[in-house]
């Protein structure tokens, strides 16, 4: 069993490497926030197992119901989870680097660029092609969301919530948040029964 000076050094250990993972998902990471989650998903819970399915779907929705941009606070959030203040740093910077870098480039050449018919078509692919990546992490994500009857009134709940009424989408988490709680006091007090009812 590792002391608590080994696992400190272990986990300083991994912010280079979280540094250049990030970096390289800041390459091709279009989208928003949700390609990020998809690659998190395969690359740290189903090849290295540095975190459960749970623990990303934690951090997910704590990214996104902070201020500010979704891909930044998931980056952060896991980066602290991996590897403390350092590997928070690590993968933002990891991050942020890449489009900094090209957005830089492509503001140099704007003018040549923003009315280029190929630049137009190439990024109709690009748009086509961010969809089955948000898919797959959503889909990853469902496993470890909805575990029971409850999980899917929440999740039809918010999608009538702010489809239909507009509602803001932090009041949604905040809301889900206090059914959960609700939820799982209410069964506890019934020693465990299931959202159907049985025992």
């Amino acid at each position: 069993m590792e002391t608590p000076q080994e696992t400190k050094a272990h986990r300083k250990g991994r912010v280079p490497g979280l540094f250049w993972q990030f970096f390289k998902f800041g390459c091709y990471t279009f989208g928003g926030g949700w390609p990020i989650v998809a690659q998190i998903q395969k690359e740290y819970v189903q090849k290295r197992e540095w975190l459960t399915e749970e623990e990303l779907l934690d951090i997910t929705s704590v990214g996104r119901s902070l201020p500010g941009l979704m891909i930044g606070n998931v980056s952060y959030l896991f980066g602290y989870h991996a590897a403390g203040f350092p590997g928070a740093l690590a993968c933002v910077a990891g991050m942020c680097i890449p489009p900094l870098l090209i957005l830089t480039v492509v503001t140099w050449c704007y003018a040549q660029v923003k009315d280029n018919v190929y630049v137009s078509r190439a990024m109709v692919g690009v748009r086509a092609a961010v969809a089955p990546i948000i898919a797959s992490a959503a889909l990853g994500l469902r496993k470890a969301a909805l575990t029971d009857r409850f999980g899917y009134v929440v999740l039809l709940l918010g999608f009538v919530l702010y489809l239909f009424f507009g509602m803001n989408c932090i009041t949604i988490v905040l809301l889900g948040g206090l059914l959960g709680f609700l939820w799982s006091t209410w069964r506890e007090r019934r020693k465990g029964g299931s959202f159907d009812g049985t025992p």
